[in-house]
């Protein structure tokens, strides 16, 4: 559903629209930027266009911003001064919004930026089938992207957590829903033909002979490398972390408190050039060399030897899902089942709802299997990789299909309260960018 003339700004949009750019989107545009024409004699590299606080615009930032918004709308015209005027806009509340971040102390720590990535990367990996054609269509190694763009991760995670504090609790109660559907009646559009889709989720627990294999595994691992094996090559063969396993294990430089808590007190603990035993994380198991360690801060390398990838517990969570299946072809509600068995918890309370959408709008770990069913249908067991620390399987229900038509209160109240609810939180968000333009220094060059 659309609205086409609410009371909201272009640059409000444009907001909008450059906040649900996917991160793999903005680095494939700067990775092919960076390979783009040769630079003529005497023609400029780049150039700073504004400063935020402490950061600089430059004016390659706007060209990649809107390269994006070109892919996403082909009739752009992004030689037009306005419109680069306004995305400008858009990139300097975004750093506004960042800088806010770092004045009021918000922390995103490095394994937070790790995870972030992981979740990106496999989403990558969903899309181009291996590592291998990533590293082609980017141009570049996954651990150079890695460590090229977690800058940019930590940046938009700081960014999510300060505009969660602030709008996260915002609510709209049935009666401004109402007024808002009255106020906007005119200006909404039909919604598109959507899908009703359910799930039930068990997660993979792990038991007690494939953690003992794991660490027999990293066990052994660690006496070769005692023995005088190469951490480097090991860690290119066995480890978990794609992240790091190429470039022998290195973690880099971390301070206190942003590694998780067991293989932080192991790394601090060792002596540097020593190795730990195996380290249980939510991750799996980690051997650890501490190469060097401040009062605050610790260089390691590792290998990660991940849980959850038993053959007989993955057997008993699709063994969990298929006897539900059998419950909802015995005529039991699936809703219900989802109450009493799912393990997320985020849908089990809405009875494993996952919303209605258009099936272009379904993510794709989702949207193959959901347009392979019939209404009322419940597939069999697939895996759900949402949580990279967790390794999970699920039963998806596609309830219905709900022709295309125009929106009402009764049947379409959550899709209208979420717009009035973002209606709401832009409004807002405009406002206190106004506040943070006045408060903090910014300058357009």
């Amino acid at each position: 559903m659309k609205i086409k003339n609410v009371q909201l700004s272009k640059v409000s949009r444009l907001i909008a629209l450059l906040i649900l750019v996917p991160l793999f989107t903005a680095v494939q545009t700067s990775a092919q930027s960076a390979v783009g024409e040769e630079v003529k004699e005497g023609q400029s590299l780049d150039k700073i266009i504004a400063v935020v606080g402490n950061e600089i615009i430059l004016k390659s930032d706007l060209d990649a911003q809107l390269q994006i918004l070109a892919q996403q709308n082909p009739s752009l015209d992004i030689n037009d001064g306005k419109t680069r005027t306004e995305i400008l806009d858009v990139i300097i509340n975004e750093k506004l919004v960042v800088t806010k971040a770092y004045e009021d102390s918000i922390v995103v720590t490095d394994e937070e930026v790790k995870q972030r990535w992981d979740f990106q990367l496999e989403k990558m990996k969903n899309y181009y089938g291996s590592l291998k054609r990533i590293e082609d269509a980017y141009r570049m190694s996954i651990t150079r992207m890695q460590y090229e763009y977690s800058d940019l991760i930590k940046k938009r995670l700081l960014a999510e957590k300060i505009q969660q504090q602030k709008f996260s609790s915002i609510t709209a109660s049935a009666r401004q829903v109402a007024k808002f559907y009255e106020d906007n009646r005119d200006s909404l559009t039909n919604l598109p033909e959507m899908v009703e889709i359910y799930h039930i989720v068990k997660n993979v627990q792990v038991g007690k002979k494939a953690k003992d294999e794991t660490f027999n595994l990293a066990m052994a691992v660690r006496d070769s490398i005692i023995a005088g094996a190469d951490f480097a090559e090991l860690a290119a063969r066995y480890s978990g972390d794609p992240g790091t396993a190429t470039v022998g294990g290195d973690l880099g430089w971390v301070g206190k408190g942003r590694l998780f808590r067991e293989y932080e007190k192991a790394a601090f603990e060792m002596l540097p050039g020593s190795y730990s035993k195996p380290v249980e994380t939510p991750y799996g198991y980690h051997i650890i060399q501490t190469i060097e360690k401040t009062h605050d801060s610790v260089l390691t390398r590792h290998i990660l030897f991940k849980l959850g990838d038993n053959n007989e517990d993955n057997a008993t969570a699709v063994s969990a899902l298929k006897a539900i299946i059998d419950s909802v072809n015995n005529g039991v509600d699936f809703e219900i089942l989802a109450k009493q068995y799912s393990d997320e918890k985020e849908t089990k309370g809405f009875g494993g709802r996952l919303g209605k959408m258009p099936l272009e709008n379904i993510p794709p770990n989702i949207k193959s299997i959901v347009e392979a069913l019939a209404d009322g249908e419940v597939s069999q067991p697939y895996p759900y990789n949402v949580n990279p620390t967790q390794k999970a399987f699920h039963i998806v229900l596609r309830k219905k299909t709900i022709p295309s038509h125009f929106p009402s209160i009764e049947e379409d109240f959550k899709e209208l309260e979420k717009l009035a609810i973002k209606h709401k939180q832009m409004k807002l968000y405009t406002l206190w960018i106004e506040e943070l333009r006045k408060e903090l220094y910014w300058e357009i060059k």
